[in-house]
């Protein structure tokens, strides 16, 4: 598999594990990772931190899902393939439906990770948290307001 396909592949495995409810399987794609949380802080947490936030702030319903769906496009590649390295800036779109609600958008941001190759493998190295965008009514989706 060429790099840019498995770099995009993380991006898109962290969403499907997230809106399937895994959020430790999905936590384990930041296992050598640091995730910004707040730039200006800087609030960094690893992938413990990252499950203990998701944990705090995510509205888990009753099918164990927090009945989302992470969408996320636009990936902008940089990679070094001589010294295992790359960035991509990507956007994400996060819709949810829960009851007999409308299907909805939620948030909307964007994404700017560091990924490294190790042992052949590509993995995430960072990721910023922090560049939520937009959002709707996040009643449903998390327990607090990011932004208050």
């Amino acid at each position: 598999m060429d790099s840019a396909t498995a770099i995009t592949n993380l991006l898109y495995r962290y969403a499907e594990l997230f809106d399937a409810g895994e959020h430790e399987a999905c936590a384990d794609l930041f296992a050598h990772a640091r995730i910004i949380l707040d730039p200006e802080a800087p609030l960094v947490v690893d992938r413990d931190g990252i499950l203990e936030v998701w944990r705090a702030l995510v509205v888990i319903h009753d099918d164990g899902t927090p009945r989302t769906k992470h969408v996320v496009t636009n990936p902008i590649l940089d990679i070094d393939e001589a010294a295992g390295t790359a960035t991509c800036r990507s956007y994400y779109t996060v819709l949810q439906q829960v009851d007999d609600g409308p299907l909805q958008p939620v948030a909307a941001g964007r994404y700017h990770d560091r990924f490294e190759r190790v042992d052949g493998e590509w993995r995430f190295a960072e990721r910023d948290y922090s560049r939520l965008d937009l959002t709707g009514e996040l009643g449903a989706h998390l327990h607090t307001d990011p932004r208050a």
